[in-house]
């Protein structure tokens, strides 16, 4: 092993944090899943349900729109609470609560639950940044 390949496994371990990762950690039996799933059956979710669980932790405010008839929701998690505002998504408000409700489907089993979500868009329009805040959303909730 060279000098380069020790520095940059320190790197990565350092990066790591294995007491981090014992923590996230588990390692049993069957049955002592199910003891565990009785007594927090939110454990058993799935990925459908945890995003769903994320985005509705954060809240929503209702918009009232002039061209619809009903209210929409802007989704709280889209104002970037992680960092302040700065990436926030601004002037999306539809698109977004329809990923939601395509988000909502897959946490009822309606369909999607099998599928890819693609985001597609002109250059700009948000896509990464949507992304990035899901996932910092996802980050801070497995903590919880």
């Amino acid at each position: 092993m060279t000098h380069h390949d020790s520095s940059l496994l320190k790197l990565v371990r350092d990066q790591v944090a294995p007491h981090r990762f014992a923590e996230l950690s588990w390692r049993g039996d069957f049955s002592e899943y199910l003891s565990i799933v009785e007594r927090n059956p939110a454990v058993a979710r799935n990925a459908w349900q945890r995003l769903l669980d994320m985005i509705e932790t954060h809240g929503f405010v209702r918009v009232e729109r002039k061209e619809r008839r009903a209210a929409l929701r802007r989704w709280k998690i889209f104002d970037d609470p992680f960092g302040d505002g700065e990436d926030a998504v601004y002037g999306l408000d539809e698109p977004l609560a329809q990923l939601v409700q395509t988000i909502r489907a897959g946490a009822r089993g309606l369909g999607p639950e099998r599928r890819v979500i693609l985001l597609h868009g002109p250059v700009g329009s948000s896509k990464s940044t949507i992304v990035r805040l899901l996932k910092r959303g996802l980050e801070a909730y497995a903590r919880c």
